[in-house]
């Protein structure tokens, strides 16, 4: 992603920001850093934490460690949401963070405006994956992917799966049944740590598991599954159509659905001309 996309400017500070979940996310040494002048923010917000017992409690509630690129490279670093700056904005003393919580404020009603009308947040997320460096097709088949997810999860909360360690568990059985490994699995195979999956996937990767998730979702609703363990079943069924298809793909092809091919270090779109390249020649 760009440096316009990672960096927000508040009165002359840099915040770093990251995409996490279809939301921005801020990274909180900086968020105090700008808005107190601390030298050594980390300490300030240690103190902080001591002084406001209720902001401690509910730490964990709005603050996320999430992969940040520093200088040293991609670090886990404190963040917060909009919900989550104003809160622990409410703790600091200090006269500079009013104009920060009237900035977030326009952030937090962006975000409303999105939920109000999902095209503006996919038409941002679009934006984004084109400034990191993927293709339109690429990105044409994650949008889907995320529909087709969006789609099955909804079905699931319906049918009293709990989000979380549920959803987890049942995705993963998808994930086997379709491609042979978990999640996690498949990330450690493609030299993943903390990034996303499905943002390391090629097109046929994506196609798959969309069709893993949208059989799942389809048998779902034909069994009418209930609770965690026959949506769980239902998974397994779902994640073996797919994988079934992937498998005759294979065969006729000669060549391998899931590969080790990530866009840590070259981006998806320069990829897609290598390969094009490649064809080409006779």
């Amino acid at each position: 992603m760009e440096q316009k996309d990672t960096l927000i400017v508040f009165q002359d500070s840099k915040i770093r920001r990251i995409l996490h979940n279809n939301e921005w996310w801020f990274v909180l040494e900086d968020i105090v850093q700008a808005v107190t002048d601390s030298k050594d923010p980390k300490q300030y917000i240690s103190k902080l934490k001591q002084r406001d017992e209720p902001l401690a409690e509910g730490w964990v509630h709005f603050v996320r460690t999430l992969s940040i690129d520093t200088p040293g490279g991609k670090q886990g670093m404190n963040c917060v949401n909009t919900a989550g700056g104003f809160r622990i904005i409410q703790s600091i003393p200090s006269p500079k963070a009013e104009p920060f919580k009237q900035w977030l404020a326009k952030v937090g009603y962006e975000r409303v405006q999105e939920i109000q009308d999902p095209e503006l947040a996919q038409k941002r997320m679009y934006e984004l994956y084109r400034a990191k460096g993927y293709s339109d097709e690429w990105i044409d088949a994650r949008m889907r992917g995320i529909k087709v997810r969006d789609d099955l999860t909804s079905e699931w909360k319906k049918r009293d799966v709990k989000e979380g360690v549920e959803f987890a568990i049942i995705t993963a059985e998808i994930s086997s049944a379709t491609f042979g490994m978990t999640p996690n699995e498949y990330k450690d195979f493609k030299g993943l740590k903390k990034e996303n999956l499905r943002d390391h996937m090629n097109d046929l990767e994506l196609i798959f598991t969309m069709l893993g998730e949208a059989s799942t979702a389809h048998v779902v609703r034909g069994k009418n599954a209930q609770g965690f363990v026959e949506n769980q079943h239902a998974a397994v069924t779902g994640g073996t159509i797919a994988g079934n298809a992937c498998k005759e793909l294979e065969n006729k092809s000669g060549e391998k659905v899931s590969t080790n091919e990530n866009y840590l270090t070259i981006p998806e779109s320069q990829k897609r001309l290598e390969r094009s390249a490649k064809k080409q020649i006779p």
